[in-house]
């Protein structure tokens, strides 16, 4: 399969694809070294955290508008007599315990100005799963590879990596990392007179500046965690640790663990030529395959794993286990080249247990050729952040690499500098990473995963229709499962509500009574309707999705809205209302079709696993002239037929764009 999101290469590269020179390289490593501006990737005018006063905060949906999209969400996945049960204890929801529960998280939420209502139940729900994070929890987004071949040789591209990560985190550290801003009118807001203008304005209002241009900054308050941070088992919570102190990188090799400083004691950047000396020492070291390799423990059960930290504390590994979580960010050696989509899929999303640390805030995962991924913990954000240092990261490696292929690894005692962590075991601890490896082999041998490309049509020719991209892809979702399995099932659609102060995510609700209809007339009665009729079919699911969508980025779903005042009900020691032990409730929430799209020049593709055992992870992205889609399943399901029918259900609809009749 190709790369799921295309690449527009920029004629400004500034390398081409010849070999770089030792002298060449030599300069490039004096000029780094001369040039305190090589420590940071830009200096923003308009510094990182100007906006993030003046966000507007996120709102508490009114009731009688949760409790009406709620009932819209149900209407396609119940029949009448269900139906008629939900809507009655919705009802009687929204006038009793439900009134009072909104009342208290309203006040709540005015007496907490500085945060957002869903931020605090959000991290608890995250930090008190017990589920193993891998499968459940960690997705993955893969790089695509430098457009010149021989920067892809796994040291090279590690060693960019690491210098260009270093330098994000030293531009984000100085305030000097451009905001996120998400711009409406770029020729009115992305300039550098708005920029000099904004950055005048104080904080308390800038937001509402940036507003006045059609441009919408985005909350930034999870970068912190980024770099530093590790996500620490404990008996029935987890915590977040953060140490912005860590100078250190955290490097894992056939289940070993290294560690050297990327960052000197004045806060400078490592020498580049130094870095690649350190990387190319653990590559080149010929030790042996951890015979029990700890990071395996972090794919464990919560509290089992928890209860093995203890004993490993006990065992004198405390200071050991801070270095690992206090390190900047841990990168993966991979010893295998990857084979195709699904391998790589397979590796970013899981590898073999053993050369992870899956609890860090995130891994790059890099394989001998040079394939490259982003692992992340999720407890601590949504992704955006982790995006936003994926784009960076990529652009400044392609464009602005600090080593080349004929760069020489040296000018460092890398035998000195390299740590080599070692943790002693007890018999006790050997058992318990034995136990986790086999918990570990178990649970992702069942995963499958499957890709399917659509080569037929894509994002041009659905907005020529007026048509979302976005709504043709979840429908093509809604009639592959209707065609495989013959009825509608709940799916989840995820939506960044970042442009909210704490903002988290929201639910889009894609299957809709429109797109049953739709999907039933292509799929089950083709030749009863028209083309025209089928055509205005697509419009009508296109439309409501789009509202949908906007009611989401806006904070107007009714997930968060419904999981918030049960949450506060649980807080309160309250008996939870029967809309909650409605078996449509638990329904809507088994979300079987788990859905997210992603587009990024950076990325190639992205995945992660069911949510349900029964279920299907179906990572997408609407491009051009094209559709892709990489989809996991359990034994339960079948990904093959599902990635056929919705190819089938692609090719249909664009048939009847193209006003033909389909079989």
């Amino acid at each position: 399969m190709a790369n799921l999101l295309s690449l527009q290469f920029s004629a400004s590269l500034r390398h081409t694809g010849r070999l770089v020179s030792p002298r060449a390289a030599s300069l490039t490593q004096r000029r780094f070294k001369q040039d305190s501006s090589a420590e940071y990737l830009h200096k923003s005018i308009v510094p990182s955290m100007h906006y993030q006063k003046s966000l507007p905060r996120l709102p508490v949906p009114k009731l009688e508008d949760t409790i009406r999209r709620y009932l819209a969400a149900q209407k396609p996945l119940l029949d009448d007599d269900q139906f008629r049960t939900t809507e009655n204890l919705a009802k009687d929801f929204q006038s009793t315990t439900g009134k009072t529960l909104h009342e208290e998280l309203v006040a709540q939420d005015k007496s907490n100005k500085h945060t957002s209502y869903i931020s605090a139940p959000w991290f608890d729900m995250y930090l008190s799963a017990r589920e193993s994070v891998v499968l459940n929890f960690n997705p993955f987004m893969s790089f695509n590879p430098d457009p010149r071949s021989e920067y892809n040789d796994q040291l090279v591209r590690a060693t960019n990596v690491v210098c260009s990560a270093v330098r994000f985190m030293k531009t984000l550290r100085a305030g000097v990392l451009a905001p996120e801003v998400f711009h409406l009118n770029p020729s009115k807001s992305d300039t550098d007179g708005f920029k000099r203008l904004i950055r005048w304005v104080p904080s308390s209002l800038s937001w509402y500046g940036a507003y006045m241009v059609n441009a919408y900054p985005l909350d930034m308050s999870q970068y912190f965690r980024l770099f530093n941070s590790t996500r620490v088992p404990k008996q029935g919570r987890d915590e977040l640790f953060t140490d912005a102190k860590g100078r250190h990188l955290l490097v894992m090799r056939k289940g070993n663990m290294y560690s050297f400083d990327v960052v000197d004691p004045d806060g400078n950047m490592v020498r580049p030529a130094e870095i690649q000396s350190h990387l190319n020492y653990i590559l080149a070291d010929e030790s042996p395959a951890a015979a029990h390799p700890l990071g395996v423990l972090t794919s464990e059960n919560r509290d089992v794993w928890a209860g093995l930290r203890d004993k490993l504390v006990a065992a004198g590994n405390g200071e050991t286990l801070r270095e690992v979580d206090s390190a900047l960010f841990c990168l993966c050696l991979d010893d295998e080249d990857m084979r195709d989509h699904i391998h790589t899929s397979h590796n970013m999303l899981h590898g073999d247990g053993c050369n992870r640390w899956y609890d860090k805030s995130f891994s790059v995962v890099l394989a001998r050729d040079g394939q490259t991924a982003i692992n992340f913990e999720h407890s601590w954000g949504d992704g955006v952040a982790v995006l936003r240092f994926q784009n960076e990261i990529f652009k400044d490696t392609t464009e602005q690499p600090l080593v080349h292929p004929g760069s020489a690894p040296t000018g460092a005692d890398s035998a000195a500098a390299v740590r080599r962590l070692r943790f002693h075991l007890d018999d006790a601890l050997r058992a318990g990473i034995d136990a986790a490896k086999e918990n570990f082999d178990a649970a992702v041998s069942e995963l499958t995963i499957d890709a399917l490309e659509f080569k037929k049509g894509g994002k041009e020719q659905l907005k020529k229709q007026k048509l979302s991209p976005d709504a043709v892809a979840q429908l093509a979702f809604q009639m592959g499962f209707l065609r495989q399995y013959g009825h509608t099932v709940a799916t989840y659609e995820s939506c960044s509500t970042a442009a909210f102060k704490h903002g988290r995510t929201e639910t889009i609700r894609p299957a809709t009574v429109h797109t049953k209809r739709c999907a039933e007339a292509f799929v089950q009665r083709p030749g009863e309707h028209s083309v025209d009729q089928l055509v205005e079919m697509l419009k009508e699911c296109s439309k409501y999705h789009g509202q949908l969508t906007r009611e989401a980025a806006m904070g107007q779903g009714f997930d968060r809205h419904l999981f918030a005042m049960r949450y506060l009900a649980n807080t309160k020691g309250q008996a939870l209302h029967d809309l909650y032990k409605d078996p449509a409730y638990a329904a809507i929430n088994h979300n079987v079709l788990s859905t997210s799209t992603l587009t990024s020049p950076a990325v190639s593709l992205g995945g992660f696993a069911p949510v349900v055992p029964d279920g299907f992870g179906v990572g997408y992205g609407v491009h051009d002239d094209w559709i892709g889609c990489n989809v996991s399943s359990y034994p339960s399901r079948d990904v093959h037929e599902f990635l056929r029918c919705v190819d089938k259900s692609l090719e249909d609809i664009f048939t009847v764009l193209e006003g033909k009749p389909i079989n």
